[in-house]
């Protein structure tokens, strides 16, 4: 994992640009704080931060090499899980290796295959290869878009980064968002390419994109394609379990210490047990870390979203897998912190607006990094084996629209409330949203012969892989790095989710309940109680004195009605939600407050211009 960024200027010699280069290297100090390098050749500059998690001593980035016909240089983020066997077949095809990392595999294996060694990588990754040989820049991310990767035309050339902050850092850059941004901040459809500042863009999952003199061309080589699934039960039930067991022995592959995130759910204690399984082979144990907070498991009050608290859970599997495990507790006073706020908006760009699940995160994988630089999670089984409420809502289920959204508006109401009624007006959210819905469902392909309702089915597991999943990613992504932890996530490996997605809905919930499949591959390393225990997500403090916290916050903000902030949110909307009378612990009070602040902060922070025109 690292950082990397880079300027592309056909009409300039960069390397007299070294500030501006180093200004926008260093915007990622915390997403490589063991390195840091810099290169750069007539058109082209590279800038790059490592977090040494293979070969530690060789892997330094940026990598070049010089070719016949000019140099070819590489900065690349990430982990490719497959570079042993990469690497053996360069070798046999006359490559030399000089280093024991996977990033000079794939800078020979681009030497080998131009941009299509996207189509033989195993992993997570973000890279751009400057290649001398034609003046060209190729820009590549992996195929679920589990590293971020933004860029931002220029008129004669382009800029990159992991990170719009590094971008941000170049002056040809404007800090500036219009409607359309706001638009995608304030409505959870996540817009392929969609990067919410003015002017920059995404590279698109699956996809590589080119700058050259002429200009700027994309290539998707890879996307989510509906094919027939003729296993029977038994067999995908063993082909699920066979493909988790060489993902999680691929994703424990490090030269540093490893650890895994574990929620009690499901999804995390099949991919702790699998790694404890695995490393006991070599005589080790695996290390888990779980968040709690204070006073939860013995004041837990069950709701319509959580019916249990984790600890109990997180404790069985911890003692039925043998792992190495801590409990990460934290009070209402830290979540509620204005600095700790500021630290999450600053590592996600934007006022992402989730509130204590974002700043318990961060505190979570801040703690983990004392003891782990490499961290497996098991976000994303939800979306691959369809574990969401909302897969079982009827509702959701028939809605044209995304379902997430369904169910999300009847738990914690629309996030376009706090807005004001004018500008509400402007961003018409419910457009918005029906417009991507269109243009999302238009790309998922039909079986011949596929029944109705299994196509909804299919319908919604591809809205979720291709949009909600990512959002999820970006936001696990962010808040690990900005402390300088690698979370890895086995259920993005791309054979299980081409293999599971093409599974019917019949087979994933051929026992009526959520995640069968997962489930039954599983059985023999779970304990009973996690084998039962229906879907919970992730955990949110129950604590009133957090919402309490929030309302003082948001009382300072109030007294103060020249902030920028009250451009856009309802200030009687939140002078109500702050009184003391307000229900404190209601969804709306506090996703409102915690939204407003968000805002606030991202205001102060990042001054952006706003064209609410």
């Amino acid at each position: 994992m690292c950082g990397i960024t880079g300027w592309v200027s056909f009409d300039r010699d960069l390397t007299a640009e070294g500030p501006t280069l180093h200004a926008m290297t260093e915007t990622m100090a915390c997403r490589g704080p063991d390195a840091r390098g810099t290169w750069a050749e007539g058109p082209a500059a590279l800038g790059h931060r490592r977090l040494a998690v293979i070969d530690l001593p060789g892997g330094r980035q940026p990598m070049s090499l010089t070719v016949p016909g000019g140099t070819v240089a590489l900065v690349y983020s990430g982990e490719a899980y497959n570079f042993t066997e990469l690497r053996r077949e360069l070798e046999g095809r006359g490559h030399r290796f000089t280093t024991d990392s996977d990033t000079e595999v794939v800078l020979h294996g681009y030497l080998e295959w131009g941009d299509a060694v996207a189509e033989r990588l195993n992993g997570m990754y973000a890279f751009a290869v400057w290649d001398g040989r034609h003046d060209k820049l190729v820009m590549i991310r992996d195929r679920m878009g589990i590293k971020p990767f933004y860029y931002h035309p220029t008129p004669d050339g382009v800029l990159f980064g992991s990170e719009p902050k590094a971008v941000l850092a170049n002056p040809l850059a404007r800090p500036r968002v219009s409607l359309d941004g706001l638009r995608e901040l304030f409505v959870l459809v996540k817009t392929p390419g969609h990067a919410i500042w003015d002017g920059m863009r995404e590279v698109e999952p699956g996809t590589v994109v080119t700058v050259d003199r002429s200009g700027l061309t994309t290539r998707a080589y890879w996307r989510l394609e509906t094919r027939p699934h003729t296993d029977d039960r038994d067999t995908t039930i063993a082909t699920v379990r066979t493909l988790l067991d060489d993902i999680v022995r691929r994703q424990l592959v490090a030269d540093v210490p490893r650890c895994t995130l574990l929620s009690g759910g499901l999804d995390s204690s099949v991919m702790t047990a699998l790694a404890a399984r695995r490393l006991a082979e070599d005589g080790e144990k695996v290390r888990s870390f779980a968040v709690d907070f204070v006073g939860q498991a013995d004041h837990f009050v069950a709701d319509e979203l959580r019916g249990t608290p984790d600890t109990p859970f997180v404790h069985d599997v911890a003692g039925y897998a043998g792992t190495d495990h801590r409990d990460i507790v934290l009070d209402a006073d830290s979540l509620a912190d204005p600095a700790l706020r500021d630290q999450v908006i600053r590592a996600r760009d934007l006022p992402a607006g989730f509130g204590d699940m974002d700043t318990s995160l961060l505190l979570l994988f801040r703690a983990v990094r004392e003891k782990s630089t490499v961290a497996l999670s098991g976000e994303s089984a939800d979306e691959v084996f369809g574990g969401y409420l909302q897969f079982f809502d009827e509702e959701a289920r028939a809605a044209d629209t995304f379902p997430w959204l369904v169910h999300m508006g009847r738990h914690f109401g629309d996030d376009s409330d706090v807005l004001r009624p004018d500008l509400a007006k402007s961003l018409d959210l419910a457009g918005y949203a029906a417009d991507g819905f269109r243009a999302a469902a238009a790309r998922v392909d039909r079986l011949e012969g596929e029944s109705d309702f299994e196509y909804r089915m299919r319908r919604m597991s591809h809205l979720h892989l291709t949009r909600f999943v990512r959002a999820l990613l970006d936001r696990k992504d962010r808040m690990s790095m900005a402390v300088g932890l690698e979370v890895r996530v086995p259920f993005c490996d791309h054979r299980l989710v081409e293999y599971v997605y093409n599974a019917p809905w019949a087979l994933k919930s051929f026992d009526g309940r959520e995640k069968s499949l997962l489930r039954e591959a599983a059985a023999d390393v779970l304990p009973r109680s996690v084998y039962d225990r229906v879907k919970s997500p992730y955990p949110s403090t129950q604590d009133p004195r957090y919402a309490r916290a929030l309302q003082d916050q948001a009382k300072d903000l109030l007294s103060r009605p020249s902030h920028r902030v009250f451009d856009l949110v309802d200030r009687d909307r939140v002078r109500r939600a702050a009184e003391r009378e307000a229900p404190v612990g209601s969804q709306w009070a506090r996703r409102g407050l915690e939204r407003t602040l968000d805002l606030a902060r991202w205001l102060d922070l990042y001054t952006p211009e706003l064209d609410l025109s």
